[in-house]
Order: C-alpha cells, then structure tokens, then sequence
C-alpha cells in the first residue's frame, strides 16, 4: 500500500530534476549581424543581447528602424516613410515606396542602383509644396471592374527631396517624385 505513493513520488522526482537543470537561453546578436542561441552570456561571446532584461546591467538596447509602411494614407506618413528610408540608408525600403508599373527588368534594376547611391547622400529637407493628396484614380463603385491606370499627377502632387550634392561642390541637389494614388495607396514616381 505504500508503495504506490512513494512509487508515484519518485516518478514526479525524475520529471522534475531535468526542468531544474535547464540553463537561461540567451538570445543575441552575434558581431556579424546574425542571431545567436546559447547558454553563455552575450557579452562572454562578444555579442549584443536582444532585450535589456537578458542582460544585467545592461541599460541601453539598440533602437530598432520603425517597421516600414507599405501603403501610406496620407502625404505625411509618405514623407516619413521617405525619411526613415533614408534614416536607415535602405535602397529597398525607398524602393517599396515607389509604383514600379511600366518598368523592364534592366530599367527596374539601373533604377533601383540608382536608389542606392542617392541613400549615401545626406538627406537635407523632405518637401510636398502644396502638402494634398492626388485624386483617387479608380472608382470603388465597382470592385469587379479592371484596375484604372493611376491618376496623372498635377504639377503640386510632387515630393521634393534635397540632398546633398556629391560633385564636391556643396551645393545641394533638388529630386523631384510624382505622388500617384493607386489602389487607396499613394506612391512615388521618378519626375526628373
């Protein structure tokens, strides 16, 4: 009659001794950029804990880039986007602001070389001089008519970005992009 809790409390023993000898995941970001699982503390590795609190004593966390928008409502959250693409100097990040439509494989690519030497320049203003959004282009009256081509911009539907010349000059450089509203989204569009 005994042994049937003592044979029960041994079993609980044996099930509980491996989850008291499990160590603390540490999770963090190893010197070339990649995330790293291990038992050791970051800082044994050389690494970078991903949250404060896995890591005593360590009060500063590295500030994350604000998740992309992927389709901007409004002339400012376009204009921030541009800033943050800048801010982080991510060419496929300005590039997913922009309407591809029309574009060759080579014209898409030479584009996209040119996004990423713009993103090394300095980025001095962000500018939409009338500050309105472009008309929709597309009546929702419909949802099963075929997508309208998007709207033509008017010469205030602009965003001017005023970078920093690399001709050695110092004088600044002046893009223009077209905002076209197309699919309840708005984007960008080469002007110049």
């Amino acid at each position: 009659m005994h042994r049937l809790p003592t044979l029960l409390c041994l079993i609980l023993l044996a099930c509980a001794a491996p989850a008291a000898a499990q160590t603390e995941i540490h999770r963090c970001i190893g010197a070339n950029g990649g995330a790293v699982f291990t038992d050791q503390p970051c800082a044994a590795l050389q690494a970078t804990p991903i949250s404060p609190g896995t890591q005593p004593g360590n009060a500063t966390a590295p500030l994350a880039a604000p998740p992309p928008i992927l389709c901007a409502a409004s002339t400012g959250e376009l204009r921030q986007s541009v800033i943050d693409a800048f801010a982080s100097r991510d060419a496929n990040r300005m590039a997913g602001l922009m309407l591809w439509d029309g574009y060759g494989r080579g014209a898409a690519i030479a584009d996209i070389r040119s996004l990423a030497e713009l993103m090394r320049q300095p980025l001095l203003d962000v500018d939409i001089p009338n500050g309105s959004a472009p008309a929709q282009a597309a009546s929702i009256d419909d949802p099963f008519a075929p997508p309208a081509p998007p709207a033509p911009p008017s010469a205030g539907n602009q965003l001017v970005l005023h970078i920093a010349g690399n001709d050695g000059s110092g004088a600044p450089r002046e893009l223009r992009f077209d905002i076209v509203r197309q699919a309840g989204c708005l984007w960008l569009r080469n002007a110049n």
